[in-house]
């Protein structure tokens, strides 16, 4: 049986992976609104993906005997000034996100719960890869400037990413993964 400290900390961090998909779908409106379709379609994916890692954590929680949660959440921030503020944005929050998951290793640890330890190890390597892909947008874009042109090309860039990662995504089983 769970421990009520690993329940209510995965219970957070399913909070956290329900908002962050949350924040990528306000980010991917104002991208669409503001002419990056490839941007927008870039995280409309993450918007799917942070879903998938909320109900594998719901379904985890469920089947080891616990209670999954599903909390009430504030609405995200929908207002960006420029494509580089709101994918530094996306990096303050995977950051984030690596922090939670590592605070939720260590209560597992301190726990001496090592099940769900060892299940984490798979959301820790997700975060090392969401990071390095979020610096290297960040990279790309800062490369491309301000100019119209630069932007325009990463714009397509983004679109390519946005495959991918849907191909991944499918690949992986996607919602249907989560059981």
């Amino acid at each position: 049986m769970i421990t009520k400290n690993v329940e209510k900390a995965i219970n957070e961090q399913i909070k956290r992976e329900e908002h962050s998909s949350r924040i990528y779908l306000a980010m991917a409106s104002w991208a669409e609104r503001n002419g990056f379709p490839g941007a927008a379609d870039w995280l409309y994916a993450q918007t799917e993906e942070e879903r998938i890692h909320m109900l594998k954590l719901v379904h985890y929680l469920n089947d080891r005997g616990g209670t999954a949660v599903i909390p009430a959440l504030e609405a995200p921030e929908s207002k960006f000034k420029t494509l580089v503020d709101l994918f530094q944005q996306v990096l303050k929050h995977e950051e984030y996100i690596s922090s939670s998951i590592n605070e939720l290793y260590a209560i597992c640890v301190k726990e001496k719960y090592y099940t769900t330890g060892n299940y984490l190890q798979w959301y820790i390597n997700e975060q090392i890869e969401e990071e390095s892909t979020v610096r290297s947008i960040l990279d790309q874009i800062k490369l491309a400037g301000p100019e119209k042109g630069g932007l325009f090309l990463m714009d397509k860039e983004f679109s390519a990413l946005a495959v991918a990662k849907r191909t991944s995504l499918a690949q992986s089983g996607g919602a249907n993964a989560v059981t």
